[in-house]
């Protein structure tokens, strides 16, 4: 299974040859390409050949492309990701809301949880009981907004009663840039399993390309949340983003096993795909922290 997250930070020209990926630079290093997961491109000077997309595509590594202050703008996304896509394309936009209703439910109720759980863990107690009440009070589709009203308590608890997820500031581009990296691993395992990102179970907006892998995300959020209070960054670069993608290679546990992140965003997503299908929203596994 791929595993490895691959940074491309100098001026190079990035090739294909014998089933490695060639950086040829002021040295030549070599990768094999069934180890690699994502491939990120943090600068806008590399170059890539056509064989080597082609063999990304083919081994379906997904690839993000960064703009010149290194922030993900772009990436490379399949036409085709399972030989059964017009299947899966065709099942997916027959859903039926009822269901999408209870599977959004069991998505962010684990949401809350894990939210409530680290502020307790921090000693946050008030809040904590505060989501904690809220657990039980989510609605199918999550009419009563339980998500939103979590969030405020959550963020404020956690970065001071002045804190807006709307302002410019270190913490916010951290969150967003974390944020940003979980999207993008979302994204590959939707294409990887033959359906749509824009196509979601509870986002529904005409102007995101990722409304699926928006919904799907909502629980691994806290890895984020976790690490960004852990450096609470006065300034946001370099070191604060490597370690954001460090988080990829984390290790939790899910399905009674221990896995890297990407191994549980792979198994948590088509255990939702599993619950939506079936209409059996109890199939979903969720990843915990160890």
């Amino acid at each position: 299974m791929s595993w490895r997250t691959v940074l491309i930070s100098k001026q190079c020209k990035l090739d294909y040859k014998l089933g490695y990926l060639v950086v040829r630079g002021e040295d030549v290093k070599r990768v094999f390409l069934d180890e690699i997961a994502i491939l990120v491109v943090e600068n806008p000077a590399v170059a890539l050949t056509g064989c080597l997309i082609e063999a990304l595509t083919e081994k379906k590594i997904k690839v993000v492309f960064c703009d010149a202050k290194r922030s993900p703008v772009s990436e490379l996304v399949p036409y085709h990701g399972s030989h059964d896509s017009s299947m899966k394309i065709r099942t997916q936009a027959a859903w039926q809301p009822d269901v999408k209703a209870a599977v959004w439910r069991e998505i962010i109720t684990e949401k809350i949880r894990k939210q409530a759980d680290f502020l307790e863990e921090l000693g946050r107690f008030r809040e904590h009981a505060l989501l904690s009440s809220y657990i039980g009070q989510v609605e199918l589709a999550d009419a009563s907004n339980r998500e939103g009203h979590a969030a405020k308590v959550y963020f404020n608890a956690l970065f001071g009663m002045n804190f807006t997820r709307s302002a410019d500031l270190p913490i916010n581009a951290a969150l967003n840039y974390g944020y940003s990296l979980i999207l993008s691993a979302f994204n590959r395992e939707v294409a990887i399993n033959g359906y749509l990102t824009q196509l979601g179970i509870f986002h529904d907006n005409m102007f995101n390309h990722f409304n699926l892998s928006c919904d799907l995300m909502e629980p691994f959020r806290i890895l984020v949340d976790r690490e960004v209070y852990r450096l609470s960054p006065n300034t946001f670069g370099k070191e604060e983003k490597y370690a954001l993608w460090n988080l990829l290679n984390q290790t939790v546990l899910i399905d009674n096993s221990h896995q890297t992140l990407l191994g549980a965003i792979k198994i948590y997503t088509r255990s939702v795909f599993e619950a939506v299908n079936d209409a059996d929203p109890s199939k979903i596994l969720f990843m915990r922290l160890i």
